[in-house]
């Protein structure tokens, strides 16, 4: 493992041209849950299963239920970045990573200091009228009752791909343009088996392919250094060393 990290840490002092791609397991050391891990719980507690509620025709025959799940179990109140976060913002800051690609949905890497994030599905942090368009910030969303209303008395929905919904065309061209030209390609916290979001990673053309995740993956043989431990500790070794 402490001979993987300095070889990382090797790649990354050695390179300006970094992409980072994201999933849940960046944000899970922040508190907010792996959506794909606590599923069971998670049918426990509502009448259908989450991938159901979550998507775009559910969304738009039952917003009641759509609403109650989406404020408990995908908007995390108070929650920060952690060091993963903090570490690519300071990478970006030095010049060495030039974008990141992320599948979550929750803003932090925003509020870490990064500038240039690409949300392939979507943020919590913006939401809509559907009827003018007006633009609603996540307080408002949160503390709303039901289903959050325009002042127009149009619904508000938020600006996250649900499912049977496609991905914004213009995020993702802006996405596989850095992934293309990256020298080094970071993939971190994710299995890899969400598409077409996980597709993305194939417009890689270079030899310093990484892959950080606690579990194996199905990409695993491909990439040039596999680090399987959480993001939070091997950030801080290479950020410490």
């Amino acid at each position: 493992m402490e001979d993987k990290v300095v070889q990382l840490k090797q790649i990354i002092e050695e390179s300006d041209n970094i992409v980072f791609f994201g999933g849940a397991g960046v944000s899970t050391e922040s508190g907010i849950p792996d959506f794909r891990s606590v599923d069971g719980l998670y049918n426990q507690k509502y009448k259908f299963p989450p991938e159901e509620i979550i998507s775009h025709s559910f969304y738009m025959k039952n917003k009641e239920e759509f609403y109650r799940f989406y404020k408990d179990r995908m908007l995390y109140e108070g929650a920060q970045p952690n060091v993963t976060h903090k570490a690519l913002a300071k990478l970006e800051q030095m010049g060495k990573l030039k974008a990141i690609v992320t599948q979550n949905i929750d803003g932090l890497h925003q509020m870490a200091g990064s500038k240039v994030v690409y949300e392939l599905h979507g943020s919590v942090m913006r939401n809509y009228c559907e009827k003018c368009g007006k633009f609603y910030d996540f307080e408002y969303v949160k503390n709303s009752e039901g289903v959050p209303h325009c002042e127009c008395g149009g619904d508000i929905k938020p600006d996250v791909v649900l499912y049977e919904e496609g991905l914004d065309e213009e995020i993702v061209e802006k996405a596989i343009k850095a992934i293309e030209e990256a020298d080094v390609l970071i993939i971190g916290g994710t299995s890899l088996i969400v598409y077409p979001a996980a597709g993305l990673i194939d417009y890689y053309k270079g030899d310093k392919l990484v892959l950080i995740n606690k579990t194996m993956t199905i990409r695993d043989s491909r990439a040039d250094l596999v680090i399987n431990d959480s993001l939070g500790k091997v950030f801080s070794e290479i950020m410490d060393m």
